[in-house]
Formats: C-alpha cells, sequence, structure tokens
C-alpha cells in the first residue's frame, strides 16, 4: 500500500503520540480538521489506523503487508473468476490449437457431456506435440492433456490467496473453477464453470491498488 507524504506524517503521529485526536493531529501538522479527514478515513479503512470516540485515532498493530493479505484473504474466487474455454474429449489436437490461438488462452479445459471436467490442456503440451511430428488432426487431444484426477482445480468459495498458491506450487498458468455435480451412478463430478488465471490475479492487485 503506497501512502501519500501527509499520510506517511499521520501515522508517525500516531505510532508516537497515539491514542490522539483528530483535532490535535490536524494541529501538530498546522492544517485543519477538514483538510485531514480524507486521509484519516484512508488510514482507518485500510486498517493501519483504528479510531475510538472520545478516545482518538491509535495504530491497529497491522503493518501494511497484514492488511494487503488480508484484503487478499477476503476475495473469493467467484468474484474474480473468468469464462473458461473448453475442448470436447472427443476433440482432435488440431481443433484444440486452433481454440487456443483464437481465444488468445494459454490453457484450455477438456470436458465430456454436461460439461464435466476431463482434463487439462497446456500450451507447452501442444506446442511439444505439434513439433513431434504427430498428426494431429487425427491424434485426440485425451493422449497429451493432463487427465483427471491429477487436475489441480479451485472453487467458487476458496480465497483468492489459495489459489494462486496452488498456481505457483504446481507451476500452471489457470486453474479451472469447479463446483460438485451428481452423476447418474449415485457419484460426482466436476462440471466446469470459471477459469482462474494468472491475469486475473493480476487484475485484481491492480483493481486494490487503485482502490488505495
Amino acid at each position: 500500500m503506497k501512502l501519500n507524504k501527509r499520510q506517511e506524517s499521520i501515522l508517525e503521529i500516531v505510532n508516537n503520540y497515539g491514542p490522539i485526536t483528530g483535532e490535535r493531529i490536524a494541529e501538530m501538522l498546522s492544517l485543519t480538521r477538514a483538510t485531514l479527514r480524507p486521509d484519516l478515513a484512508i488510514l482507518t479503512m485500510s486498517g493501519l489506523l483504528d479510531a475510538r470516540p472520545r478516545v482518538g485515532y491509535f495504530h491497529s498493530g497491522k503493518s501494511r503487508y497484514r492488511v494487503v493479505a488480508e484484503k487478499l484473504n477476503s476475495v473469493l474466487v467467484d468474484s474474480v473468476k473468468s469464462v473458461p474455454i473448453v475442448v470436447n474429449e472427443k476433440s482432435f489436437v488440431y481443433d484444440a490449437v486452433v481454440t487456443m490461438f483464437i481465444e488468445d488462452v494459454g490453457t484450455l479445459f477438456v470436458v465430456k457431456e454436461g460439461g464435466l471436467l476431463e482434463g487439462v490442456l497446456s500450451r507447452k503440451d501442444l506446442l511439444k506435440t505439434t513439433l513431434g511430428g504427430h498428426d494431429i488432426h487425427n491424434l485426440p487431444v485425451k493422449v497429451v492433456m493432463t487427465r483427471m484426477p491429477n487436475v489441480v482445480h479451485t472453487t467458487p468459495e476458496e480465497t483468492v490467496w489459495l489459489a494462486a498458491k496452488k498456481i505457483i506450487e504446481h507451476e500452471v498458468d489457470a486453474l479451472p473453477v469447479v463446483r460438485k455435480a451428481p452423476l447418474a451412478d449415485g457419484s460426482e463430478g466436476l462440471e466446469v464453470i470459471g477459469r482462474l488465471s494468472k491475469t486475473n490475479i493480476t487484475r485484481l492487485f491492480v483493481e486494490l491498488g487503485e482502490g488505495y
């Protein structure tokens, strides 16, 4: 979180003299209370300062990094996911290459009837296959994809922070967002309802930054 010079000065005063009233802070900075009101609101809403009636402002005890961490832990995948780009399990590698090019994505989700997750195709998978001299017009995607249950996925209810950790730990570009779907035989499958990519996460960071 980037603070302006005045906000830095307010934090320093509160750290040294808190709890302290807004009027006293304004006096020490030779400013009016009205002038400081937006800065005090930002510092309070961001979690860096706390305020109590008839007591004044005091340091919350949270670092800036902890404030950012709490923000990330409060954002759910459902609020930042994008539309999934899928190919049918019966498709051929050529179809997958064309889809990836047209949609300008680095990961495709392979689904069967009902939109149930069967596997994942990465840009690296398709590049390796096409460079290997295979007949991609007749090679099924099922031959080269990463299959269930080895596909790392996320859910709408998971936090973006946990999902981002999966992306880093498993070195993938995107995760399918899934929900459980009952099958005719009584078991459960995973229906693909979204996509969480590095771009989604980067966009969230930018939006959080603009919010400050």
